[in-house]
């Protein structure tokens, strides 16, 4: 069983390398789109990912709807054999969390907390991941409501059509 430390060590791992897969979001390493999720491969090191951009997204500030520029906003599931990393969920808002916070993550009424660090969120534990993943496979929309570290709420909704089949495309072009 990993603990929470050591998935914290894997997430600080992903962190370094989620930037450089983030910035491949866009490149042409892309082997599948399934409807609202889209799937990624990376050779050197073995790295598969479903990721998906929100659908709706509303930011707020003292219960006003406001306008803000923020980076890129998607939700990842991240395999990686060689360092044992098997769905993993991540999640970046585009903007720096609130130092401290979490960030919540809503399907279909159940919620998880996502901890938060610079730009990136993602659960505490592998066990969590799985819950996060079956929820999602059984879902239709996943909702992220986070905090900015300058006091704005964000709400990004993103599509589950999709999301089954390339989690399970990332997973089988990871295994070994």
């Amino acid at each position: 069983m990993i603990s929470k430390f050591t998935h914290a060590i894997g997430v600080a791992a992903l962190m370094t390398l989620g930037t450089s897969a983030f910035a491949q979001e866009a490149s042409s390493n892309r082997v599948a789109a399934n409807t609202d999720w889209s799937v990624f491969v990376e050779d050197n090191p073995t790295e598969c990912w479903a990721v998906s951009a929100p659908k709706e997204t509303v930011n707020s500030r003292d219960g006003q709807v406001v306008s803000v520029r923020r980076g890129e906003i998607l939700l990842f599931v991240f395999y990686r054999p060689g360092a044992g990393v098997n769905g993993q969920v991540t999640f970046t808002g585009g903007y720096p969390f609130a130092s401290g916070s979490t960030a919540e993550l809503d399907i279909g009424g159940t919620t998880f907390d996502l901890f938060t660090e610079g730009e990136w969120a993602w659960p505490a534990t592998p066990e969590d991941d799985a819950r996060i993943v079956a929820a999602m496979k059984r879902g239709s929309a996943a909702t992220v409501s986070a905090r900015s570290g300058r006091g704005t709420v964000t709400r990004d909704t993103f599509s589950l059509l999709g999301f089954t089949a390339g989690v399970e495309e990332a997973a089988n072009r990871c295994s070994s």
